[in-house]
Formats: structure tokens, sequence, C-alpha cells
């Protein structure tokens, strides 16, 4: 089974325990310390930002929580900063350096395969669902590539906001892109970045049907499961939590066994290796061949719910934690598979023959324990790996 990290945007955190905001507050300047106007301040994540005044000030009314700060100004490198809004108000000044990328294209040997790699990139990190055929990339030159021929391995970063227009859904989304990496080989999809998200402008009638589709592409989604599993109420979103157990593989012997018997049943000679069989073992040196090729072990579906209070754990006031064992087996019971995903080979997982065609997607634990906040983000991208319907 082919499997596909797709461990979320690093979204900003929105967790609001209060009614009432807290003021964010600073200037943004150079290295030399001179105040820059007009520069975009944003809160990504949210539909939140203004515009430094001529004096390189900015406010924020923000209520409190965490949030990742995002600044840009052409010119220079876009900025992002962690900040926590508790009880009083905050001072946060900021420092952007000089973007040197226009510079660096023209000194650089274009890569004739740019193109090829972009068109890669976009596959991967928008994808090629129906909603991600109505979605275009304004400014792709602002993309960095790298291509490892060694390792089969793409890596995009950018250190300008990546412009995205998402028709099927009404956002213009700027996402400021710490790491995407795709492997071949592994065919594992792994990003982290920072969004903020502005609204198209459209008629009723339009807004009407993005709203539509938002909550469409919202519901059933890894955003969703693990704001509901913070709630406590993923079971009655219609979340069912299961387990694949991979235990051991009793009809194949430990590989010290397997080894002996190949290397029993073969001789060297010459100082070369050349594979001699005896008459009377040549069907044994096929049967351990055969046990050699076995899988290590058998995946069993255990459909006894997991319950979530087992499951989750109150890691601070803002934050919830997870950890397991073996394989999450999600499956989400209102919207059933899209039939191009379904058809697409090597992608579905899985199920029982009397399960209907549920979205189903499982998580591997890569890093434990795996940190949530309230709106779903989580805290370490690389801490789980997606596959199925999330990826």
């Amino acid at each position: 089974m082919k499997s596909f990290s797709v461990l979320f945007f690093l979204l900003a955190v929105k967790i609001c325990f209060a009614q009432q905001n807290y003021m964010l507050s600073g200037i943004v300047k150079d290295k030399r310390g001179e105040a820059l106007p007009g520069a975009g301040v944003y809160v990504s994540g949210y539909k939140i930002a203004t515009v430094t005044d001529n004096n390189g000030q900015y406010t924020l009314p923000l209520k409190p929580g965490n949030y990742d700060i995002l600044v840009q100004l052409i010119g220079y490198k876009a900025l992002n900063k962690n900040i926590v809004i508790a009880d009083k108000a905050v001072k946060l000044d900021l420092t952007l350096e000089e973007s040197v990328t226009q510079l660096a294209e023209v000194t650089i040997k274009p890569d004739p395969n740019r193109a090829h790699y972009i068109a890669m990139f976009k596959d991967f990190f928008i994808g090629t669902t129906p909603n991600a055929e109505q979605c275009k990339m304004v400014n792709p030159n602002v993309l960095l590539i790298d291509y490892d021929h060694e390792e089969a391995r793409l890596t995009v970063k950018t250190n300008q906001f990546l412009i995205i227009e998402n028709q099927a859904l009404g956002y213009r989304i700027k996402y400021l892109v710490n790491h995407f990496e795709y492997s071949s080989r592994t065919k594992i999809i792994y990003y982290e970045g920072f969004p903020y998200y502005e609204d198209l402008k459209g008629s009723a009638w339009k807004k009407k049907i993005w709203a539509k589709k938002r909550l469409t592409a919202y519901l059933g989604s890894p955003q969703h499961f693990f704001k509901s599993l913070y709630s406590g109420k993923a079971i009655a979103e219609g979340f069912i939590i299961n387990k694949i157990i991979t235990q051991p593989n009793r009809d194949k012997p430990s590989d010290s066994v397997i080894r002996a018997n190949i290397k029993r049943l073969t001789k060297i000679q010459d100082g070369l290796l050349r594979k001699t069989i005896n008459l009377n073992h040549g069907d044994s040196l096929s049967y351990w061949i055969r046990k050699k090729n076995l899988p290590d072990g058998i995946s069993i579906l255990n459909r006894s719910p997991v319950a979530q209070d087992t499951l989750v754990h109150i890691k601070n006031q803002h934050i919830k934690r997870i950890n397991f064992t073996d394989k999450l087996y999600i499956i989400y019971t209102k919207e059933k598979e899209d039939p191009l995903f379904a058809n697409r080979i090597g992608l579905s997982i899985n199920r029982p023959l009397d399960m209907p065609d549920y979205q189903i997607s499982t998580i591997t634990l890569q890093v434990a324990p795996v940190y949530f906040y309230e709106n779903g983000g989580i805290y370490n991208p690389r801490s789980m790996l997606y596959a199925g319907y999330w990826g």
C-alpha cells in the first residue's frame, strides 16, 4: 500500500476562551533599523490582517490564543513569528531581511526541467481532484526548487508568499512554504507552511455555492477529525476509530533460520557466488526463498471501537495529545468515497466486504505523542503519516 504524508498545513492555532480582545502591536523595520511602511501583517489560518502605517507601526486585536504572525513586503523575505496572547497586550517588533531572489534568478542558469518540477509540485501540493483543477498558482516564480536525482526527491520552499486562487472554494490563499518534499521511492509527500486566506469576490449566489463546497471539503477531513476529537465529539460527528494490528507472520521462520538454510543449499566455488542446486534439494531451496519473501507481519483489522477517553489526554490548557500503538483506522460514515478517488489504483484502503463505501483513512504514528489544538491543528506535522482518503 502506498502511503502519503499529508500532515496538515502548519496552521495558526485558533483557541479562544474569552470574548475580550488584547492588542498585538509593534514596528516593522529593516536590518538598519529603519521603519517599513506598507508591510502586510497577517494572522496565519485566519482572515485577519493589517498594513503598517507611515511609521512602520501595526496593531491587531486578538483573542487569547496561540498565533503565527506573517509579514510580507515586496523586496523583503517573508517572515513568520509565533506569539501567545494570554491576558494582556503584547508588543512584537519585527525585522525583515532584504530578498536576493531576483538577483539569484539572474545569476543562476535556468533549470530546463523547472516546468516539469513545478507541475509535479502542483499535483502533489494542490492535488488532482475536481476542486484542485480550479486552482491556479499566480506566481510560481517564487518557488525555490531542488531535485536530488540520486535520492529521487523533490524539495520546494519559498521566502515569499505563493499565491493560489481557488475558484472552487472562493479563496485567494497566500502560502509561505517552509518545506515541501516528495520522494518517488517512498511515495511519501510532506509539507508544512503558513497560509493566509482571503475571500474572492463573487455574487451572492456564487458565495452560497462556495460556502457549501467549503463545508463539504471540511467535513471528514483530518482537521475535522482532530477538532471533534478535541471536543470529545468524534463519534457523534460521524467518525469510527478502529485499529489495524500487525501480528508476526507465523508462516515465516526467523531470518537467521532462513539464511542458514539458503546458505546450506548454496555452494561457493572459485571465489564466485554460484547457486548450484542439488537435485534432491532443489525444491527445498525454492521453499526457503519463498519463505524469505513472505511479509514479516500480518495486518488484521480490529473492529472494536477505540474509546476517545482512552486515546485522548490533556497536555495543558490549550493542547491535547494522542499516543497509540499499531495503526489507527478512521472511518467517516457521513460521506461516501468520491468515485474519482475509488478508481485510483493503490490509494483506497482495504475494507471488510460488509462495510459501505465510507471514506477510510489510516494514521501511522511517526513521532510520539501527537499534540493538537482545539481547531484541529497539529503541533508537529511530521508526527503522523496518512494513507487512504486523507492521502
